[in-house]
């Protein structure tokens, strides 16, 4: 992993993270996602279901010893160069959003600053972001990591603009020097989740574009509905 290609990956994630919370949500209570449009199939009357079929199978207890387990978290525990990079991010970034409500439309534009520190030792990074949002204060927290066991980051956002918990998570490519993270985000309007895909890049140590995909409100389609062009301020 070439530590040098990380340097600003979490400023734009967690900046990200904040307006496509924010996006989403607003979008949403105007329309459902693609999958609202989709009826259920009826119950055939001679269908059955078996309890056993419904249940999942669980899987057999396997024995660790204290040794193993001891050595197992203390691996699962540690900081590495993943959370190093996570630290170059720290400090003030402020970041130009372009929003597009649908493919055609024209982008909504604004302002945001953010602000990254690490705690728990280097293990977390926290993000706050203030800014203005389709006309109102927008004020958002977000914590990005790097799973040690899972070998991706992981983060949470939560926002003024919502009262749910996003959670996301991906790989680095270093083939592309992007990052792309995946998750679900509620629709108010139906009570149902979505999916929707960030792709971050990175440009160089002061510069990095993060792109955000959702369904089309019309047809369910992905398409590029947010761009955050971010800068580390000096």
């Amino acid at each position: 992993m070439n530590t040098e290609e990380f340097v600003s990956f979490p400023s734009k994630n967690l900046f990200m993270k904040r307006i496509t919370f924010t996006i989403c949500a607003a979008a949403f209570l105007f329309a459902s996602c693609a999958d609202d449009k989709k009826t259920d199939e009826p119950i055939k009357a001679d269908a059955t279901v078996s309890s056993s079929d419904s249940k999942p199978k669980e899987e057999p207890w396997v024995p660790v010893d204290s040794a193993t387990a001891m050595k197992a978290m203390m691996e699962y525990g540690t900081p590495g160069e993943p959370h190093k990079m996570l630290a170059k991010s720290n400090g003030t970034w402020t970041g130009e959003v372009s929003m597009w409500m649908a493919p055609d439309a024209p982008p909504i534009t604004s302002t945001m600053t953010m602000t990254n520190k690490m705690v728990m030792d280097g293990r977390y990074q926290v993000s706050e972001a203030k800014g203005n949002m389709m006309g109102m204060p927008f004020n958002g927290l977000g914590t990005t990591g790097y799973d040690n066991h899972k070998k991706v980051y992981v983060s949470t956002w939560i926002d003024n603009m919502g009262t749910g918990i996003m959670e996301m998570e991906g790989p680095w490519d270093e083939a592309t020097k992007s990052m792309t993270l995946t998750g679900t985000m509620m629709n108010p309007a139906t009570g149902k989740e979505c999916e929707f895909k960030e792709v971050y890049k990175i440009i160089d140590d002061n510069n990095q574009v993060m792109e955000m995909y959702g369904p089309d409100l019309k047809t369910g389609k992905q398409y590029k509905n947010m761009e955050i062009k971010l800068t580390r301020k000096k």
